[in-house]
């Protein structure tokens, strides 16, 4: 990393990104493009979510990434036998010869984001090429890993970043002026383009400038964990050497960080703020939620703070207890790390100050859209947690160092829509 924090070209055995034959669906066959996409599994977590994306399309891509049948077992070979009905009916369809795909996320906000879709092969975090910054639940890694063997696909990518400004940047740039593979404007109003990259020449150039780099998981941390389970299943030289990702090179394009709220289900506002008495300030704010993150901005910027919801208000916790922090904080991490918000709500909140286990989901949630958490909370009786957002600087210093955050600490965007473009590992 030089002095202005950004990832550089090494000398190290660095990304090897390869092509393959994407799996699309045929326009002919479905609704539209845009009824069969839906965001990454881990951000459909609300039912009406799930069902609203069932109802779309018959042949939404949700039916493959978060199938609905009652035992684990039953859920992947039901994705297994949806995904081999619609390879025989032509529904998905694989491309006539393997490439690279560049794929663009642009909306009206000012958001645009260019990167390249292709086959990385799979490193284990001390090989220093694809590194982590989170956490991951060894649940949601069975389940991902089962659902993988059962179909033998890379259902959707994970999202990657690197930073290079480089021969990789140019070739995307100019492929984004030809005309696409397909074009499609979701509900939340992005449209997406995808190109595929086939000529040699410029799969030779793209594969050179990224051969020395390193990359670090924006969103997919389960996924690739999942990865390096199942490359460590098969003997190499296989195709589970390597895994669907989306490169994004962050020089050109900057991802936005947002935050990732937790739900505590079972534990009311009342209770929580009586646990918190003495140990954190708590100001009642009566505002409307867009005034109560501002709030919480403010205070986050001074130190650890946190906003509780679910009880028709919101309450602000900050300035913690000193020695609290000091009981409860492991101190054998780095400065940055032991600061976090997410490391003092898990190691101190939730571990010490409310006793909720986080890994069990019949205890707590993770929900990206902050309304939607604060309207769950208030539905159940349960509290809402919502963070602010950690400095992508810091994200990067502490991957760099080794170090990872605690599950679910941060969240980039805009992610890939999943259903745009597949990998089956034997095609």
């Amino acid at each position: 990393m030089n002095t202005a924090g950004h990832w550089e070209a090494t000398p190290r055995r660095g990304l090897e990104l390869t092509p393959f034959r994407g799996l699309r669906y045929d326009p002919d066959r479905v609704g539209s493009l845009a009824s069969v996409t839906s965001p990454p599994y881990d951000v459909v977590v609300r039912p009406d979510g799930l069902h609203h994306l069932q109802s779309a399309d018959p042949y939404n891509i949700v039916r493959l990434i978060l199938p609905q049948a009652g035992t684990p077992s039953a859920r992947t070979e039901q994705a297994a036998d949806t995904l081999r009905r619609w390879l025989d009916e032509g529904v998905l369809t694989a491309d006539a010869e393997p490439g690279l795909y560049v794929y663009e996320q642009r909306h009206d906000d000012g958001i645009l984001q260019r990167g390249i879709i292709g086959t990385l092969r799979v490193t284990e975090p001390a090989e220093g090429v694809v590194l982590p910054h989170e956490d991951v639940m060894p649940p949601v890694v069975a389940d991902r890993a089962a659902l993988m063997r059962a179909t033998r696909a890379n259902l959707e990518p994970l999202l990657l970043t690197y930073r290079g400004d480089g021969t990789a940047a140019e070739v995307v740039e100019r492929t984004a002026h030809r005309p696409p593979l397909l074009a499609t404007t979701t509900e939340d109003g992005f449209r997406h383009r995808l190109w595929s990259l086939t000529d040699p020449g410029e799969l030779a150039r793209v594969q050179r400038d990224l051969a020395g780099r390193q990359a670090l998981i924006a969103d997919g941390h389960h996924r690739w964990a999942t990865y390096r389970r199942l490359r460590l299943e098969h003997p190499s030289p296989s195709p589970w050497d390597y895994g669907l990702v989306l490169l994004v090179d962050t020089a050109r394009y900057p991802l936005r960080v947002r935050a990732i709220h937790r739900l505590l289900h079972g534990l009311p506002v009342a209770d929580a703020l009586a646990a918190v008495d003495g140990l954190f300030r708590v100001r009642h704010l009566d505002k409307p939620l867009a005034q109560a993150l501002e709030t919480l901005a403010d205070a986050a910027c001074a130190g650890n703070a946190f906003l509780l919801a679910g009880d028709g208000a919101f309450h602000l916790l900050d300035r913690p207890d000193p020695d609290l922090l000091a009981r409860t904080v492991p101190a054998d991490r780095p400065p940055a790390w032991r600061a976090l918000d997410a490391t003092v709500l898990h190691a101190t909140l939730l571990e010490h100050v409310w006793h909720i286990p986080e890994d069990s989901p019949a205890h707590i949630a993770y929900i990206h859209d902050t309304a939607a958490t604060v309207e769950k909370a208030e539905r159940d009786g349960s509290t809402a947690v919502l963070m602010h957002p950690v400095r992508e600087e810091v994200v990067r210093d502490l991957a760099r160092q080794g170090v990872t955050m605690p599950r679910k600490s941060t969240s980039f965007g805009p992610k890939p829509a999943s259903g745009l473009v597949l990998r089956a590992l034997e095609i």
